[in-house]
């Protein structure tokens, strides 16, 4: 899959103007597009109200549920703000009015529970969009005026937006259908449980990483993300600043891939052996989840010419490689393929006679795939030195080593942004949003970080802190565990769920599992209703204090060896676990040996005793560790069984 980006020309106007975050001439008091009729405040907070005047304007600001009126002046780049205390929520409509030089009237307003859905295409996916039963009823039952939905426009921007565009509407059956399925179906489980206004904002984007929806300074924190900051920051610095980048990311951007990458040496080209796997050429790149792996993959092979070859030129052809690739040859760069669209065309690079040596010669390849499947996938006949009519043969094993993922790159060629540029949806959908009081957010978000998880593992904790700095609360984090969906190999996928929980180590978090509602064949389930149903069980638990509600699924707590079995006890299980079926499926044992074979399980109360034939003395256990499983294994209340595995192997 291609990625859509924005050519160098666009750049300015992402760094500029309404983009810049420099104030304009403001003449008349103005507001933000979230500060408007029909919009829901988050009721008991303090509300902040805040927009643009001449510098030095007085602004007045008053409420129909309030007495007070609170007096500010604008300061010297024209912006205002002022904070309102709001009272406990009702279905009464207030105005605000705002008096500066002219005078704004905002009725219709509603004071209640707001909260932001945000995320990828599994929250954007619109309620008008889901083939389900549920989705249909809620559609029809639209008319909900106490219900007000806010959408931000998908928007990329290199520095912090004053603004967005969007205005505030109430639920009918046309504003519901195009509003996020999951987010239709959290907050009205909401408004039915609490019988209050409800306020929804959306700002999602589909097929985006976790990183683009942080600042800057949040992703200072992460070396591996050091670049595409270095890279954002000199775009909004100034013309001169964007043009000496550019110049230098065309020259150097391919002497810089082997930076950061996981130890493969400044000498790598040079010889053989170490920590590298092996792999058979010509192939697609298949194991160890190459083939869903975008960036750099580098091998390298032993090839033995004869004697009477050294000092002589000799030609190489490795066949189509797929998209760009360096070759070496004992250390000396013979040959690159840099254009764009030669994924299929052959690699023939002349070698230079002093490269070449009698006997052992070694022969480096570093490829860059930029999407899509990759490899050095030509035919065996088309992988040869040559020199006069005789041929060494390269087909066979070489050595291979993974390095970055292309995301993790600097900008190939020049500035070009996209949405899954670092900071990009942050500063373009996230910032202009900022203070707007908010109960919490809800996230459904991690199948473009699939292959990034021991860094997601830190970014998504940190993107949460992100947030919660940026409008100065502690808000409430609830999220969705990625789906079940066959991405190709059972590494990866189990990797990031896992990653997923390390949010749950910060205050005020939680987090939805999905294995029974996901779709193998399908990264866009259409069980959209169960999830926002959980996502509002989780803030009806924590936030409105509904002890009844059950907001979680059995959860891994500790495991205890008991001869050759394993007792596994878990968090929320109360009321005994259940089994849908004859038994419980989809665990595994290891023993010493760390090799995972099939495992049968009983439930005895709320443990799962575990044991394997062939495995006398278990060390560890996973469960639901691949990357669509469908366990049956849940609690009394129908929640399903986290995944989860007791070691910390590679």
């Amino acid at each position: 899959m291609r990625r859509a980006s924005l050519s160098v020309w666009l750049v300015a106007a992402l760094c500029g103007g309404v983009f810049g975050g420099v104030s304009p001439a403001w003449a008349d008091v103005t507001l933000p597009a979230v500060i408007g009729d029909h919009m829901v405040l988050q009721q008991q907070s303090q509300a902040t109200i805040w927009g643009w005047a001449s510098p030095g304007e007085s602004v007045k600001v008053s409420a129909t549920w309030t007495d007070q009126t609170t007096t500010t002046r604008a300061d010297a780049r024209g912006r205002w703000q002022v904070h309102i205390d709001t009272p406990a929520a009702s279905v009464q409509p207030h105005t605000l009015n705002i008096a500066g030089n002219n005078t704004i009237s905002l009725s219709d307003i509603l004071i209640g529970e707001v909260w932001l859905c945000s995320g990828q295409s599994n929250m954007e996916w619109l309620l008008g969009g889901v083939d389900s039963d549920e989705a249909r009823a809620a559609i029809a039952a639209g008319d909900q005026p106490h219900i007000r939905l806010f959408n931000v426009p998908n928007t990329l921007s290199l520095h912090p937006r004053l603004d967005c565009e969007g205005a505030w509407v109430a639920s009918t059956p046309e504003t519901a259908a195009r509003f996020s399925a999951v987010g239709y179906f959290f907050g009205s489980a909401l408004h039915d449980a609490l019988a209050v206004p409800i306020g929804l904002i959306s700002a999602d984007w589909g097929g985006t990483r976790a990183e683009a929806w942080m600042s800057a300074d949040a992703l200072d924190q992460f070396p591996e993300l050091t670049e595409q900051v270095a890279f954002v920051r000199a775009a909004t610095a100034g013309p001169n600043e964007r043009a000496a980048m550019e110049r230098e990311a065309r020259v150097h951007w391919w002497d810089r891939l082997d930076q950061g990458a996981g130890g493969v040496g400044t000498n790598w080209h040079s010889r053989v052996g170490g920590d590298w796997k092996s792999m058979e050429l010509p192939a697609l790149l298949g194991p160890d989840g190459l083939d869903q792996f975008d960036g750099v993959v580098y091998f390298r092979r032993q090839v033995d010419l004869p004697d009477d070859w050294a000092g002589q030129p000799v030609t190489l052809s490795l066949g189509p490689i797929d998209d760009y690739d360096d070759v070496w040859v004992n250390g000396t760069l013979v040959g690159s393929t840099h254009e764009d669209g030669q994924w299929n065309v052959p690699r023939v690079y002349r070698v230079p006679g002093e490269v070449v040596r009698g006997g052992a010669n070694i022969v480096a390849i570093r490829m860059v795939d930029q999407s899509g499947p990759g490899g050095v996938f030509g035919q065996a006949e088309h992988m040869f030195m040559q020199q006069g009519d005789a041929k060494v043969w390269l087909a066979g094993a070489w050595e291979y080593r993974r390095g970055r993922a292309f995301a993790q790159l600097p900008p190939r060629g020049g500035l070009s942004v996209h949405a899954n540029t670092a900071t990009a949806l942050y500063n373009g959908m996230i910032r202009p949003i900022q203070p707007f009081a908010i109960r919490g957010a809800i996230w459904y978000q991690g199948e473009s970080n699939v292959g990034t998880a021991a860094l997601y593992r830190r970014v998504f904790p940190g993107l949460i802190q992100n947030w919660r700095d940026g409008w100065e609360c502690e808000f409430s984090f609830y999220f969705v565990q990625i789906a079940p969906f066959n991405y190709g190999n059972d590494v990866l996928p189990p990797l990031l769920r896992e990653a997923q929980g390390y949010a749950l180590q910060l205050p005020k978090t939680g987090m939805v599992v999905t294995t029974d509602v996901g779709n193998p064949a399908d990264i866009h389930p259409m069980r959209k209703y169960e999830v926002g149903q959980r996502l509002a069980a989780l803030a009806l638990a924590n936030d409105y204090g509904r002890v009844d509600v059950v907001h979680s699924g059995p959860t891994y707590q500790s495991m205890q060896v008991d001869g050759s079995n394993v007792r596994i006890k878990f968090a929320h299980a109360e009321g005994g676990l259940v089994v849908r079926g004859d038994a419980p499926t989809h665990l595994v044992v290891a023993g010493a040996d760390r090799t995972f074979v099939p495992a049968q399980a009983r439930v005895e109360g709320d443990e799962l005793v575990v044991w394997a034939e062939g495995v006398s003395e278990p060390v560890a256990v996973r469960f639901a560790w691949s990357s669509a499983p469908e366990p049956n294994l849940f609690n009394a209340a129908g929640w399903p069984a986290c995944p989860f595995r007791t070691d910390d192997w590679e």
